[in-house]
């Protein structure tokens, strides 16, 4: 049983965050603290540039919100929103952060996440902390 579980969330795939919801739940002990984490990419310079700057703003509002309604699905739950690259930043948060498991939802791989690697794949390799995953 863990007391701090850090779940990254995905918004184009409910179904599959649903799962990683009811694992969490499955492993949290009694008075587990449960996190949502939404990484936000960096956008390169060169477009970031081209973009205006309320678009950004705007979107980490809209993810804040999200976030907030699907953390009232589970008890003792908060919510986090990080910038970079999701891997890493998955691992790096969940490290300063004092989490003691990461549930990571993942997909079916495609050919593509054999060349090129997934999130899940990352954080399974490079977390210091356990690690499960769900699809």
């Amino acid at each position: 049983m863990y007391k701090n579980i850090l779940i990254p969330v995905v918004f184009e795939t409910p179904e599959i965050t649903q799962t990683a919801f009811d694992a969490a739940q499955a492993l949290a002990s009694k008075d587990a603290k449960l996190t949502l984490l939404h990484v936000i990419e960096t956008v390169p310079i060169y477009v970031a540039d081209y973009i205006p700057t309320d678009v950004f703003s705007v979107a980490r509002e809209t993810v804040q919100a999200q976030l907030e309604a699907l953390a009232l699905e589970l008890p003792e739950c908060t919510t986090a929103i990080a910038d970079g690259r999701a891997g890493p930043r998955v691992t790096r948060w969940a490290e300063e952060s004092g989490m003691d498991c990461i549930v990571i939802a993942s997909h079916q791989p495609a050919f593509s996440d054999i060349l090129l690697g997934s999130v899940a794949q990352y954080v399974v390799r490079h977390a210091k902390c356990a690690v499960h995953v769900v699809r």
